[in-house]
């Protein structure tokens, strides 16, 4: 299939979920990105959506995205771009989303993005995990239902990244690995969270204030569980506002022993980003396990 045949497919299924017609009149690559190319259409009705596209291969990615989505919108806190349709278009899947206009972050906007990221974690449901796995970046991330929250993090999180690694050759995290596996209940302690609702991938680059002063995040990697997971990625890359964390920790403060948890947490992370782009993150996972099996002593 033809480039220009892609682009009349995925205009038809616009056509068919919106029940307007739809003709692409312009159309941009969107930078920023590093797993999709993303670009902006507009059609000739003026209407503009957000178009993510990767080898079909990654179809299921986008499926579980357009889910994602879907389930913060039904929370009624977090904007987030509607998902319009997600499919196949000859060697490319492709997932279409609402244009959200962005403008410049502000405070006020930073703070109302810690309220209503409280609101949502105040979604929540019996269990851990969700109806669905889905992808963190593109790695397959397993959200098969866990009442045990160390359990749910030691399989489905650590254990299975740390698997991930030793298969791409990052042997010696090997041990240092199963010890941490072995630790995270007394870690742990006795902290049994709520299973709420989460972004899954929350870093700076995946928020935005809307040009009507609207915060509103996206790329969502969604599940339930503890709700300190999604604060502790906004430390990892790069720390939001602290206009965001007062606002957070006044609508819903957290319990002690964050600190700790938030290594705990970050590490998926950093494995992850070994697992997706190499070894430059070997040396930092190596140290934050080190230092977490040190605090299990």
């Amino acid at each position: 299939m033809q480039e220009t045949e892609v682009w009349a497919a995925i205009s038809r299924h616009v056509e068919n979920v919106s029940g307007r017609r739809f003709v692409i009149a312009r159309r941009a690559s969107a930078g920023g990105g590093c797993i999709n190319a993303a670009h902006v259409v507009q059609g000739q009705d003026g209407s503009r959506y957000f178009i993510k596209l990767n080898d079909a291969a990654h179809a299921d990615m986008f499926a579980a995205e357009h889910d994602g989505l879907m389930e913060i919108r039904r929370s009624a806190t977090l904007r987030v771009p509607e998902p319009v349709c997600h499919g196949v278009a000859g060697r490319h899947a492709y997932l279409v989303l609402e244009h959200l206009e962005l403008g410049r972050g502000h405070a006020g906007c930073a703070a109302r993005l810690g309220r209503d990221l409280a609101a949502m974690h105040h979604h929540t449901r019996d269990g851990y995990g969700w109806h669905r796995d889905n992808t963190i970046g593109t790695t397959p991330q397993q959200n098969g239902t866990l009442r045990d929250w160390p359990a749910f993090w030691q399989q489905r999180r650590i254990g299975f990244q740390l698997e991930l690694a030793t298969r791409a050759g990052y042997s010696r995290l090997a041990g240092p690995g199963e010890r941490l596996l072995e630790a995270l209940p007394v870690l742990f302690g006795d902290h049994r969270p709520a299973a709420s609702l989460l972004h899954g991938d929350l870093w700076s680059g995946n928020q935005a204030c809307c040009a009507d002063g609207t915060p509103a995040v996206y790329d969502v990697a969604v599940y339930y569980g503890d709700r300190e997971t999604d604060l502790a990625m906004t430390e990892l890359f790069g720390r939001f506002p602290e206009a965001f964390y007062a606002a957070y920790r006044e609508a819903w403060p957290l319990p002690p022993g964050y600190a700790l948890r938030r290594d705990i947490y970050n590490l998926y992370h950093v494995l992850n980003h070994l697992n997706l782009f190499g070894g430059a993150y070997l040396a930092e996972a190596e140290d934050m396990i080190r230092r977490l099996l040190a605090n299990a002593n």
